[in-house]
């Protein structure tokens, strides 16, 4: 029996056929006017007359995605402290991760968007998909119950976990390529900032630079994402490299992000 309240009204049949879309690929059938609203941003609600936004299912939906996955990395990580299960759980719920699921999903096509968010390609923005997908499962959660919730999470998201509680130090970026550059006698890295747009919607984007060489590059809604992207895809890079010549095939000088 669905948990979640019944006054809301009803989606259009025009939204029907999007919705079961969706629906088929969360595996569960929620109430319309529920789901509409996890897809509705407040861009979009400020221009049709102040409707409801998705803002309090995202807070809904964090907090069950936090619960699940803290659940999940305890029970499977007895041995760690926890300072180190902070930082997995860090890793998992940061807004680009989040991002990528939430684009595995293709969750920005059903966003309800204002049309300025349209514009400026926020159905690509991993700040209004990371959102978007926490109030889904903000919606799951009241319409499913818990167990429903708790399955989604963890069919989106295992293999998010199983990845992160690989990387060891990877966690942090920074410090892992500052670690692999160290052991390869590569130099100190750098980050070079550029950015882009107006102040209240920055764009921000590194480039990580080691011994004079750019090996990867990245972009967030602040410096500290744009760098820890960067770093990642310049390890990742320099891994390939070391990687390739401990097999006797040439390594590459410069690698792209």
């Amino acid at each position: 029996m669905s948990h979640a309240r019944r006054s809301q009204p009803q989606a259009s049949a025009d939204t029907a056929s999007s919705l079961a879309i969706l629906e088929g690929r969360l595996g569960y059938r929620l109430e319309p006017a529920l789901l509409v609203r996890a897809l509705t941003h407040r861009s979009y609600a400020y221009e049709n007359g102040g409707l409801p936004t998705n803002e309090r299912l995202e807070f809904l939906g964090d907090s069950v995605l936090g619960l699940v996955v803290t659940d999940t990395l305890y029970r499977t990580n007895p041995d760690l402290a926890e300072g180190q299960l902070a930082k997995l759980r860090a890793a998992v719920v940061q807004a680009r991760t989040l991002a990528e699921v939430a684009r595995g999903l293709d969750l920005g096509a059903f966003v309800r968007l204002g049309r300025g968010e349209e514009g400026t390609g926020g159905r690509n923005k991993a700040s209004i998909l990371a959102d978007t997908l926490e109030a889904v499962i903000g919606a799951v959660y009241l319409d499913q119950g818990l167990a429903a919730a708790d399955e989604l999470v963890h069919r989106l998201f295992d293999p998010v976990i199983e990845r992160s509680s690989n990387l060891g130090a990877g966690l942090d970026w920074k410090t892992s390529l500052q670690e692999l550059s160290a052991a390869e006698s590569l130099g100190v890295p750098e980050y070079v900032i550029t950015e882009d747009g107006p102040d209240h919607e920055k764009t921000f984007t590194a480039a990580a630079r080691v011994g004079g060489e750019t090996y990867g590059t990245g972009t967030g809604r602040s410096k500290k994402e744009a760098e820890q992207q960067a770093a990642e895809n310049a390890w990742r890079s320099i891994r390939v490299a070391i990687d390739g010549a401990s097999e006797g095939t040439p390594a590459e000088g410069q690698a792209g992000a």
